[in-house]
């Protein structure tokens, strides 16, 4: 697979020029003039809908972080909040994916065990 780079083409090269055999180069159509009024009045009500959906997604997904315990959103943006507090409250997803791992440790210590006691009263290990 070749190399990706940010620079189409070979190092130190140029990109040929395209010469126009006397055609005028194709521009845009400019308008005439800019938005209408009632154009300028549908999109200062389009851009109130979006903020207003935008602070309603952003409250509701607040009030679902704090519902499922979740990071305080008042701790996370607090600045003075010492870091080690913020810390715990942001990595408390961290002690309880240990304590599940410790849990599935024990429990699966404990089958081996328990195997192990019913093949030796079994007689099924030879001493």
């Amino acid at each position: 697979m070749a190399k990706r780079t940010r620079y189409p083409g070979r190092p130190g090269t140029t990109r040929p020029a395209i010469k126009a055999s006397g055609s005028k180069p194709a521009t845009p159509a400019a308008r005439s003039g800019g938005l209408t009024e009632t154009e300028l009045a549908r999109a200062a009500e389009l851009e109130a809908e979006i903020r207003a959906r935008e602070q309603a997604a952003i409250s509701d997904n607040a009030r679902r972080r704090v519902r499922t315990g979740g990071l305080d959103v008042a701790i996370a943006g607090n600045a003075s909040v010492p870091l080690s507090v913020r810390a715990a409250h942001e990595y408390a997803y961290v002690a309880r994916d240990v304590r599940r791992i410790g849990l599935t440790a024990g429990l699966v210590f404990g089958i081996l065990a328990l195997i192990w006691i019913v093949a030796t009263l079994g007689g099924v290990a030879v001493p």
